[in-house]
């Protein structure tokens, strides 16, 4: 009688086990019901859908399609079937993207961009938050060498870096979920490499790249670590693989900007490019901005991270 009761009991268990229960049942997929994007240039699509890379003109009219070459932010909305007010081409009633992002940003800049959007909304666990920002500050840092020394402009990188987890943090303990995005080494950039070529007695690019270190460091250090809230994108290993190994992914030049100087970045199409320059090919649209396949490789990064994660 022992023996049927244990295998009865056996037979029950492999049956709860089998229809999901025990703590064996498949985790739903993340499906987030809005998209939030916060940070700078990098993820902007401004009112009249222009973005700030090189953007993609209709085959008939000539004129910007903002639903062509993408920025990141709008690969990671697109892929849940979601667009952003900016680029709502096929006028979607209800646009479940919302943009915060603007040129020029920089952390502090988010923050307050987290404080606006508290001002009147909140967060949920079907919101996806988007958030990459740093390289203006590094500029902004790099900027002020030599009157502020090396190790003082180290450590005030490492203090935005911290100031940006923490912004991840807040949004995650208030029941959001966050997709946080690394900077790519501002040294790797034309402007980076254009002052490389500076004679001082420091390498300027290598002293971008090592602001940029630390300001990644710094977040990552300081992010929440339960694994559950807050998805990492390492937009910094990826920009560092392409401009090692350009041919690998197809790139042909990984040092300059492919758009002319004489076009404001916003304004820049595959029709205004540098003589020999192509939008699919150069890593670079501008000084500091990313090409159209780098941003969609960022974006499919974010998207898979979304995916993966378990939100």
């Amino acid at each position: 009688m022992k023996r049927g009761l244990a295998l009865a009991a056996v037979a029950a268990a492999a049956l709860i086990a089998g229809c999901g229960g025990g703590g064996t049942s498949q985790i739903d997929p993340f499906v987030p019901t809005r998209v939030i994007a916060f940070g700078d240039e990098s993820g902007t699509i401004l009112q009249s859908g222009k973005k700030y890379t090189i953007n993609g003109l209709n085959s008939d009219t000539k004129l910007i399609d903002c639903k062509l070459n993408p920025v990141w932010s709008q690969v990671l909305a697109s892929g849940f079937g979601m667009v952003y007010p900016q680029c709502n081409t096929d006028f979607v009633a209800l646009p479940q993207g919302v943009m915060y992002a603007f040129s020029g940003a920089k952390v502090a800049d988010v923050r307050d961009q987290i404080d606006q959007h508290l001002s009147n909304d909140g967060f949920g666990p079907k919101d996806l938050v988007a958030l990459m920002v740093g390289v203006n500050d590094i500029l902004e840092l790099y900027r002020q060498f030599p009157a502020q020394s090396r190790d003082a402009l180290i450590n005030e990188a490492k203090a935005r870096g911290k100031l940006l987890a923490e912004q991840a943090n807040r949004i995650a303990n208030a029941n959001g979920r966050v997709l946080v995005g690394t900077i790519f080494d501002v040294g790797l950039t034309p402007f980076g490499q254009n002052e490389k070529q500076q004679q001082t007695d420091i390498d300027r690019a290598v002293f971008l790249d090592d602001l940029s270190s630390a300001f990644n460091t710094s977040m990552r250090l300081n992010l929440l670590n339960d694994g559950r809230l807050i998805g990492l994108v390492l937009v910094d290993e990826t920009i560092q693989q392409i401009a090692r190994f350009p041919g690998a992914f197809g790139y042909s030049n990984v040092t300059q900007a492919a758009c002319r100087t004489d076009i404001a970045i916003q304004d820049c199409t595959t029709d205004t490019l540098q003589a020999d320059a192509s939008a699919t090919t150069w890593l670079w649209a501008g000084d500091t901005v990313l090409a159209p396949n780098a941003q969609q490789r960022i974006g499919v990064l974010a998207l898979t991270r979304a995916r993966n994660n378990p939100f």
